[in-house]
Parts: C-alpha cells; sequence; structure tokens
C-alpha cells in the first residue's frame, strides 16, 4: 500500500461530561495506512480536573478495589496464586541494596525500571498486608531516586518511567508518608519528571510518534501529574490535555486488527503503559476521553495470542529479542475488563499456571470465566502498517505445525529488512527462526537511511533473514509490501505477499507464496520472480538444526531428537548448500546458527522457487506435491 497524505474528516461533536466538553476535530495526517487516520482530541486544560478524585490512592486500585478483591481472593485459588507470587517479590524487594543513579550507555531504563517493579510489588504488598517493612522499603527507593541529578531527559523513556513509579508509590503510600516525606518526593517528581515533561511536549518527537515512546512517555507523565493533581494542579492541567491530544497518533496504529508494527515485544511495552494512562485517567478522573474507542484497540490482545507458536516462540519481528516468547502480560486482564472479552482473560490464566504473577495481575485480575468463551482460529490474518499472517495445524498441541509470515514497511520503528520473512514450528522445535534484535548501543543502530550504518549490522539487514536475495544486495530501506491474498480451510490455507518493491533494482515482479497443505502436515514456500535483468538469486532459510545434505535436491535437518525434510521441487537443476551465520563481535555472534541456502549463480527471465518443509511426523512425512503458479492459489 503507498504511503499516504490526506486530509482525514473526523465527526466534530461535543459530549458534555459535567460542564467540561471534548470536541474531535478534523486533523491532517500522513499516515501509511489509509485505514487507521489519527483523531486528534481537544480537551479544555481549566476543566480537566473538575471531576479529580481528591482522595488517595485514586490511581488504578482504589481501595475499594482492594475490598472487592480481598473478598474474591478467599475463594479464587488462582489469585491467591499471584497474590503469593507479588509477595514473594515484594520479600526479595526489601532485601535488595538502594538504587543508584548509574547508565548503561546513554540510558538510565533499567534503574527506572527496577523501580517501577519495586514499587509495585512492595506498595501493594503494604496495602494487602499492612506490614511495615514493606511500605518502609518502597519509600526508601522513592526517596534515593528522588535525589537523583535528574531521571535522564535526554532518553525520556527514563524519565517517564521513574515518573510512573514515584507517582504511583506518592499515591498508594500517602497515608503512610509523613508531610515532610511527602514533599520531598513530591519535589523529585516534579524537578525531575513533570517539569522536563512539560518541557518535552514542547519539542519532543516523541508526542507526534505513531509506535512505543508515545504511550510510554505519555503513560508516565499521566500517572506522574495526576498523583499530586489536588495539591499542584497546574501539571496535570497542562500534561493530561497534552496527552490526550497526542495518545490517539499511536493508538491509531492498532487498527484495524490490533497488530502492532514494532513486533510483539514492543506491543506489550506500548500495550502496558496504554493501561497504565488509560486506567489512570478512568480512576482519578472518571473517563478516558473516548480513546478506549480507537479502532483497533479492542482487538489489540488477539495479537500476542496468535503470534505465539506452539513452541510458546513468538513470531518474531523488528526489534523483537532473540527466542522471544509468550510471558505473562498483565494488560491483557486490563483489556479484558474495558472489552469484557473473556477471551483475553483465559489466555492470560494459561499463562499464569506455568509462569510467575505481577502485581499488575492483582490490580486488574479478572477470575476464568465460567462459559465457554470464544473458539480460537487456526489461522488468522492481521491487517495494519506491518502486516502479518499465522498458520497452525491446531491449537493446545505442543507438536503442532505453524508458520508465520510478515509484510510491510521497511522503515517502520524498529523494523528490519525483512518483508516476507517467515518463521516454523513443528514437533516442538523452531525449525525457522527470526535471530532478533542486536545490542542498541552499537554506533550507528538507529541510522536507517537508505545506506544508513543499522542496515550495515547482519541481524537487521536482509542477509540474515529467511528471505529471497537478489544480487547480493539487501532489500530497499523504504520498500513496502502487502498481502494480496489469504485463505484458510479446513485442511490447508496459504497467503501471498508482494514483494516487488523490496527488489525493484532487479526484478519487475516479485510475489512470495506460504501454504500450509496436505492436511496441515507440511509448508510450501513458492517464491515467482519476474526479473528485468540477469542476477544471482538466493533463496536461504535460517536455522539452530544441523543440516545434512542429501541426493535429490532435499536436506535433512535434526533439532531436539525431531527431524525435518526440506526438498527442492523446483527449480529441478538446483541443489543446496550450507552457510555459516555466525558473525564476529561487537555484533552477537550468532554461534551455531546456519543458512540452509539455494543459490542460483545467474538467474533471469521468470523464475520459480519451490520449497517443501516436510516434519518427519510419526506416521511419515510429505515427500511432494502438485506446483501451481501462485495467480493459481
Amino acid at each position: 500500500m503507498p504511503n499516504m497524505c490526506k486530509w482525514v474528516p473526523i465527526l466534530r461533536r461535543n459530549c458534555k461530561m459535567g460542564s467540561r466538553f471534548l470536541t474531535l476535530v478534523t486533523v491532517l495526517t500522513c499516515w501509511y495506512a489509509a485505514w487507521a487516520p489519527a483523531e486528534e482530541v481537544i480537551i479544555d486544560s481549566s476543566a480537566v480536573l473538575e471531576t479529580l478524585d481528591k482522595s488517595h490512592p485514586r490511581l488504578m486500585l482504589k481501595d475499594k478495589d482492594l475490598e472487592s478483591l480481598k473478598k474474591l481472593y478467599a475463594k479464587d485459588k488462582v489469585l491467591q496464586k499471584c497474590l503469593k507470587d507479588v509477595l514473594e517479590q515484594a520479600d526479595a524487594d526489601v532485601e535488595k541494596p538502594m538504587l543508584t543513579y548509574r547508565k548503561r550507555g546513554p540510558r538510565l531504563l533499567r534503574v527506572s525500571r527496577a523501580c517501577l517493579h519495586r514499587i509495585y510489588a512492595l506498595s501493594l504488598a503494604w496495602r494487602w498486608t499492612g506490614e511495615d517493612k514493606y511500605a518502609s522499603k518502597a519509600v526508601d527507593n522513592m526517596l534515593a531516586v528522588c535525589a537523583f541529578k535528574d531521571w535522564n531527559p535526554s532518553h525520556f523513556l527514563d524519565t517517564a518511567e521513574m515518573s510512573h513509579a514515584v507517582g504511583l508509590g506518592y499515591d498508594w503510600l500517602y497515608s503512610y508518608l509523613d508531610a515532610g516525606t511527602r514533599e520531598r518526593i513530591k519535589a523529585g517528581l516534579i524537578k525531575n519528571g513533570l517539569e522536563p515533561g512539560l518541557r518535552a511536549y514542547k519539542k519532543a518527537w516523541w508526542s507526534k510518534s505513531e509506535y512505543n515512546w508515545n504511550q510510554v512517555c505519555n503513560g508516565g507523565l499521566i500517572v506522574g501529574a495526576l498523583a499530586i493533581a489536588e495539591s499542584d494542579p497546574t501539571y496535570a492541567e497542562q500534561i493530561i490535555p497534552a496527552a490526550v491530544r497526542s495518545l490517539p497518533r499511536a493508538l491509531a496504529s492498532y487498527g484495524p486488527d490490533g497488530a502492532w508494527g514494532e513486533g510483539p515485544g514492543y506491543w506489550s511495552y506500548a500495550t502496558h503503559y496504554t493501561a497504565y494512562g488509560l486506567a489512570a485517567l478512568e480512576t482519578a478522573l472518571g473517563t478516558d476521553f473516548e480513546l478506549l474507542q480507537i479502532k483497533g484497540l479492542a482487538e489489540s490482545g488477539n495479537f500476542p495470542i496468535y503470534m505465539t507458536g506452539p513452541t510458546g516462540l513468538f513470531l518474531n519481528f523488528a526489534d523483537c529479542g532473540e527466542r522471544s516468547s509468550r510471558r505473562p502480560m498483565p494488560c491483557l486482564f486490563w483489556l479484558a475488563h474495558v472489552y469484557n472479552n473473556s477471551f483475553f482473560a483465559k489466555a492470560e490464566h494459561a499463562e499464569l499456571a506455568k509462569s510467575t504473577a505481577r502485581p499488575q495481575h492483582v490490580i486488574w485480575y479478572m477470575p476464568a470465566a465460567s462459559n465457554k468463551s470464544a473458539s480460537k482460529d487456526l489461522d488468522r490474518y492481521f491487517r495494519g502498517p506491518v502486516e502479518a499472517a499465522v498458520l497452525r495445524s491446531a491449537w493446545d498441541d505442543p507438536e503442532a505445525l505453524f508458520v508465520g509470515v510478515k509484510a510491510g514497511y521497511n522503515q517502520v520503528n524498529h523494523s528490519h529488512l525483512d518483508l516476507g520473512n517467515f518463521e516454523l514450528d513443528a514437533l516442538g522445535v523452531r525449525w525457522v527462526r527470526d535471530l532478533g534484535s542486536d545490542n542498541y548501543n552499537l554506533p550507528g543502530y538507529w541510522d536507517d537511511k537508505r545506506g544508513g550504518k543499522r542496515w550495515s549490522y547482519y541481524r537487521l539487514n536482509s542477509k540474515s533473514h529467511s528471505i529471497p536475495l537478489l544480487g547480493g544486495e539487501d532489500q530497499d530501506p523504504f520498500a513496502t509490501s502487502s498481502f494480496i491474498k489469504f485463505e484458510s480451510k479446513e485442511s490447508s490455507a496459504f497467503v501471498l505477499v508482494d514483494l516487488t518493491s523490496a527488489y525493484k533494482e532487479f526484478a519487475q515482479k516479485v510475489t512470495r507464496g506460504v501454504r500450509m497443505l496436505r492436511g496441515r502436515r507440511a509448508v510450501l514456500v513458492q517464491d515467482e520472480f519476474e526479473l528485468e535483468k540477469p542476477c544471482e538469486l538466493v533463496w536461504p532459510m535460517t536455522t539452530d538444526a544441523k543440516i545434512h545434505i542429501r541426493k535429490d535436491r532435499h536436506a535433512s535437518l535434526t533439532l531436539k531428537g525431531k527431524e525435518l525434510t526440506a526438498r527442492i521441487l523446483t527449480p529441478v537443476d538446483a541443489q543446496f548448500t550450507v552457510e555459516s551465520a555466525e558473525q564476529k563481535p561487537p555484533q552477537k555472534t550468532n554461534k551455531g546458527v546456519s543458512r540452509l541456502v539455494v543459490r542460483l549463480p545467474r538467474a533471469e527471465g521468470n523464475v520459480r522457487v519451490a520449497i517443501l518443509l516436510s516434519p518427519l511426523w510419526k506416521d511419515g512425512d510429505v515427500s511432494s506435491v502438485q506446483l501451481k503458479p501462485l495467480k493459481e492459489w
């Protein structure tokens, strides 16, 4: 889909909320996905605090909500398990040394996150048990960070997360704090968090961003400003309108199906901060300013659920961490609450059965539904600026066959040059994988222009991904791609992706088809090229498996005692070779990772490469399929 710049008409309306009026105005938006325009929400700063709950605690978990949880706790074994996990975390935090100002590269983020984790666990433990040791340690941590020279506003995520931590602690421990300690903590929050925040709204790029920085920075400042709003209202009166005006730019990125262009790892970061910010608005002011109505947010909980393969590993794209896997995500409970979606809650209960809960699981806890929730589709296509499709043979079977493919735009935040990349699970093993991100502190890691330093790093450029390579070149850094067909049937499913824009220097047209077939027992990857000039054509896939090249154009892959066979169906004169994916420091070394490669030294004209990937099931594998041109799929 081409990049688009257009006027987007947005309904103008006055929604009376007390004496406050909310207006949606017409905005000019330049947006890659035409279906997800940003909405700018304008609110009256002088009236924003008219509905403020002036009592404490007022952020996310009020005392009445805590009492309801305590009643539920008496009979809900999962909630009992969640609280047990939180108290264990709090007990460990009591013994930890005080936080110190120590940056890693340009970031203080590790310290900010440590503070946030401690404040949530310790403050919740105190509110639940009344034990002084928890509150005392939380206060000591807040005083320590409030004495820092700054919260590193040059990397504003650090400032936002620390504002979140200190704001939450101030609100939740308000009755425990004496007047002098309150003033010291409030002074640190204002000096190191809210004042830099006000300056940032005047010039910071993140307030106009469509990605995770937007939600994190706005969400952290919302919490911090609302924590002290009754005593120092000028901060909330400026920050809340600015945040509510900014947030729709990012929230629109979920549209229309809930996907997140920065990958499933950053979906978690962005969505948790969406939850923090909107939950704080709702509990403190009684409104979310209709931000929950932005298209795509209600569906967003589907994304991490469907992006998880049977191995527990995500379909890994963008700067998602290596072997990034599905872990507990409390924001799924929040989404389940605000959208009355028991499917999201059920998925999170399944994770809690095998993992440690976080304090936010208690805050947003939703009991497992007694009625049957919606069934899960075997296949799912997510539209958006970065499209993704996943196909599988079964749910709740760790050995099921799974393949995921991504399309999109190579300039999306955190993107790699990987349009058309695929990953595959079967027999409890990930056979085809993405290497994930590299070290963010590498020189030029964020230089993503054409010829930028970012594209010299192996994990980020095309040469590490399971995508075609033409003429030895990476994909065009400004290329776009989209799915042109998606079909799901009982015994098979497929997706077609147009990759032409990524290879326009060499090809008039490039299309990739990925099909699960023969009763969902094998995967066919079929690529078709209309080459404009002769060039080397390479078909690779990245794997941890040991590879044994066999006769008759096939290779046996073995990993963790399992086996998968790769067969070249066409070209009939092609052969597999094995290459190493290992690199030298300071890049990550990828030790033991290989590339199964088909190399055509001088391809020309119309070329088709078709590779059949067949796991060795207990009753055998799939050794052949009938090929059809992609236009006949």
